[in-house]
């Protein structure tokens, strides 16, 4: 019976053992492989700020050093959030990744009533790549030139000067807000799509200032086209060492910055988090990025994925009390 059994059967045991040696033989797909093919950078704004500057900066070397094709798409909208959702929504497998911002992992949370994500949980850090404190700008045409004239000129015409943001939420939306509430002033608040179309307008004189990263308008105060107020920080900027910072004319708690950071989605195996930590910091660090960064105003950070996640979660905490103290918040 055993024997009639083995012949009737004979065809499928081979075909069962060729299938387990090959599948010892073969390795699997994934981690190990890491990568074999395009890594998508998702920049969650439009082009042409810092925050699509630094990764294009670092993608040739990164795509260098992992040797496939790096990536770069912008998708822009809500303050960051269409573009965190599109990629805490993606494959955690590395291959697509999320330069975040402050207003991204530390703000949205606390400033949009029904969030579309939540950044502990729906990513995993890699590294926080650079830093830059926020200044206040002004058009020329604006009749002041110290944090004192301008809120004196705000004082004597309320609602009538008005600050531009990179949308609601951002950190130049925040910083807006902490100067009404430290200052006693009305500003009228205009939310764009990215600090880019904001500055293009303040330019133009069709609003009066912004309070936007310093990186983003340093070569605009360096040709004269935009009037720097105050840099939003208490130790002086590298960049712009002759303007003075909040804590120096009397505002200390008139701080903003923001921080720009590589994230994966929360799944992502750990030994690909280290390869892209590597990757991404090693050209970081790279003379012909570190050089360019710092001289728009960047401080380089490059760090570890678990002091990247210790100083998201402090930082965190940090703009839950000051978007409640300003009271921004936005009902979608």
């Amino acid at each position: 019976m055993r024997n009639e059994w083995l012949l009737k059967n004979w065809t499928t045991l081979i075909l069962a053992v060729l299938l387990s040696t090959a599948s010892l033989a073969v390795p699997r797909a994934g981690a190990a492989d890491f990568p074999d093919k395009p890594i998508t950078i998702v920049v969650p704004f439009p082009a042409g700020s810092t925050s699509d500057t630094i990764p294009r900066m670092v993608a040739p070397l990164i795509s260098k050093s992992l040797g496939v094709p790096v990536i770069i798409e912008n998708r822009g909208g809500a303050n960051g959030s269409i573009g965190a959702a599109r990629v805490a929504s993606s494959t955690a497998d590395g291959y697509t990744l999320l330069l975040a911002t402050t207003g991204v992992l530390a703000i949205n949370q606390w400033i949009y009533d029904k969030p579309a994500y939540h950044p502990e949980r729906d990513f995993a850090p890699i590294t926080n790549a650079a830093s830059t404190p926020n200044i206040i700008v002004v058009n020329p045409s604006v009749e002041a030139s110290s944090l004192k004239e301008l809120v004196s000129l705000a004082k004597a015409e309320p609602g009538k000067l008005t600050y531009a943001s990179a949308g609601n939420g951002s950190t130049s939306h925040i910083c807006g807000e902490t100067l009404k509430v430290t200052e006693g002033v009305d500003i009228v608040h205009v939310p764009y799509q990215g600090p880019a179309p904001a500055i293009q307008d303040l330019l133009g004189g069709r609003v009066s200032m912004i309070c936007d990263n310093l990186s983003n308008v340093v070569q605009q105060i360096r040709s004269g086209t935009l009037k720097p107020i105050v840099v939003t920080a208490s130790a002086p900027s590298k960049a712009l060492p002759d303007v003075p910072t909040s804590s120096q004319v009397g505002s200390p708690d008139l701080l903003a910055g923001i921080w720009y950071g590589f994230v994966a989605p929360s799944a992502t195996p750990k030994n690909i988090i280290e390869t892209l930590n590597k990757a991404i910091v090693d050209a970081l660090r790279d003379p012909s990025v570190a050089d360019r960064l710092e001289g728009i105003g960047l401080t380089v950070i490059a760090d570890k994925p678990d002091e990247f996640g210790a100083f998201i979660a402090k930082e965190s905490a940090r703009m839950e009390s000051i978007v409640t103290r300003a009271k921004a918040k936005i009902y979608n």
